[in-house]
């Protein structure tokens, strides 16, 4: 097989060539190999290559769904026996962890060739995936923009045909975000439908939801049907469709009526091709005979985002202090963004933390009063084109100036200055969509519809009621029928990193 035709195919489709005895895994691992040496140095978007796992894997594909097709695993919180899960850090690439996590004995059970990891911002804290110890991981579409975060990594080996999909998880946007900028489909599954164990039971309060990010929905649609076993030892028994989630991209939805907005609930500025992106969107449903009218929840965003930054900054705390005690490393061996996090994090008292979570349900309530009326919320993915490179890196001068104060307790001082209001801003202004359907556990996805006319993907974001994985499946395939995007891939001159 060459590799354009290992490209030509989603991962269903590779997986019945492999069925059907056309090709052999371990020819698709190493098409797979081939091409992460030839874009990785380029691109940077593995963190740990695992070649013997994969060749191992691919001698017994086993006779599961996706059985003998190339897969990467996120580096957070997608555990291998005996490999590090990093979580974009270097302190953490010391420990291996004891055993698997849930969704990779899932993803093997289903005959999946796991051969490395992809990176993540520290513990999946950005929209960026830039890290000191793994570097930036850049856009295939334009080296010198970033594939978002914190699934960067993954939306970037997907972009660039190293494989069909890779493993994700979103805990304010990490799927959608990085599908986003990269021309993908990413759905983030309603609170619990995916088991984050055995390690976590309910991340961030319910906020964070495992996945994939993938070329197809049918891809997704059959990776949720293996993802979306029930867990007995989880937090949650979530109800499931009677039907498979693979069947929805068989059906037409029925005609629904959709909100839209592209305004941003911060506030913050929404670039004009954000804005074409959603009417666009708005334009191809109501000619596939949807209602569409312009429509948001009543939320005050920019309180959501204090909010979800409250118990986001506990989280960091919390992680920061786990890993130090793992490692024995100190927090000055971590970036100055996890520093800063971390360090407002413990300067959060438990009232604040509670009342903070406590409005969680008042958003919840405010989406559910949006969704009596609506069937699903448009929204632009992302606010603006995918970053530059460096364009949300924190000032180097702040690696001096920032460690001391830190080490003396500063963190509740810091959190009143414009220096950690910027952070937030940084953070959360270009991406300023998606927290909601984290805050709420509704589900939500991002379908890769428009491209600016410089060549930049820029998702369009649904956000559905609880339990609307499946209509957001038909819903996707649709509009996939209507304006395909499949074969529709950044060129391989493209892959040149920029000088500078």
């Amino acid at each position: 097989m060459r590799f354009d035709e290992y490209r030509a195919q989603d991962a269903v489709g590779l997986a019945e060539l492999v069925a059907r005895g056309e090709v052999h895994a371990a020819e698709l691992l190493q098409l797979a190999l081939d091409r992460c040496a030839e874009v990785d140095p380029v691109l940077d978007l593995v963190s740990l290559l695992m070649p013997e796992v994969g060749k191992e894997l691919a001698e017994r594909p086993g006779a599961g769904p996706l059985a003998g097709v190339p897969f990467l695993i996120k580096d957070l919180g997608q555990d291998y026996a005996g490999y590090p899960t990093s979580g974009g850090t270097g302190p953490l690439r010391a420990v291996r962890a004891e055993r698997h996590s849930i969704n990779v004995e899932r993803w093997l059970e289903a005959g999946l060739v796991i051969f490395g990891k992809t990176t993540t911002p520290e513990f999946g804290s950005k929209g960026i995936t830039e890290t000191r110890t793994f570097g930036a991981t850049r856009n295939p579409w334009d080296p010198s923009r970033t594939p978002g975060g914190s699934s960067g990594g993954s939306a970037a080996a997907v972009a660039a045909g190293i494989v069909p999909m890779a493993g994700a998880s979103d805990g304010g946007g990490s799927i959608r975000i990085p599908a986003g900028c990269t021309g993908l489909f990413g759905l983030k599954a309603g609170r619990g439908l995916v088991s984050s164990g055995p390690l976590a039971g309910d991340p961030l309060f319910g906020a964070v939801s495992e996945g994939v990010i993938s070329r197809s929905v049918r891809d997704t649609a059959v990776m949720l049907d293996i993802l979306s076993v029930p867990d007995p030892g989880g937090p949650f028994a979530v109800a499931r469709p009677d039907r498979p989630f693979h069947e929805a991209v068989t059906e037409l939805p029925r005609r629904l009526r959709i909100g839209f907005t592209h305004e941003s609930p911060q506030g913050t500025p929404v670039d004009a091709d954000a804005v074409r992106a959603v009417e666009d969107m708005a334009h191809l449903l109501e000619s596939l005979g949807h209602t569409v009218e312009p429509a948001a929840p009543v939320i005050d965003g920019k309180q959501l985002a204090l909010d979800f930054m409250t118990v986001w900054t506990a989280s960091a705390a919390a992680e920061l202090a786990q890993a130090c005690r793992i490692t024995g490393a100190s927090p000055s061996d971590f970036d100055i963004d996890t520093q800063v996090l971390a360090a407002v994090g413990r300067a959060v008292s438990a009232t604040d933390l509670m009342t903070a979570h406590g409005r969680w349900n008042t958003y919840t309530r405010s989406l559910g009063e949006f969704h009596s009326t609506y069937d699903l919320l448009l929204t632009p993915t992302l606010a603006e084109p995918p970053l530059r490179i460096g364009q949300n890196r924190t000032p180097a001068i702040a690696d001096t100036l920032l460690p001391p104060l830190l080490r003396l307790g500063a963190g509740k001082l810091l959190s009143r200055t414009d220096f950690y209001v910027d952070l937030i801003t940084a953070n959360l202004s270009a991406v300023p969509f998606t927290q909601l359907a984290n805050i709420t556990g509704r589900p939500a996805m991002s379908v890769p519809s428009y491209w600016t006319e410089t060549g930049l993907p820029l998702g369009t974001q649904f956000v559905g009621p609880p339990s609307s994985e499946y209509l957001l499946l038909q819903l996707a395939a649709e509009i996939e029928s209507a304006r395909p995007w499949f074969e529709r891939v950044p060129a391989d001159s493209l892959l040149q990193k920029p000088t500078r």
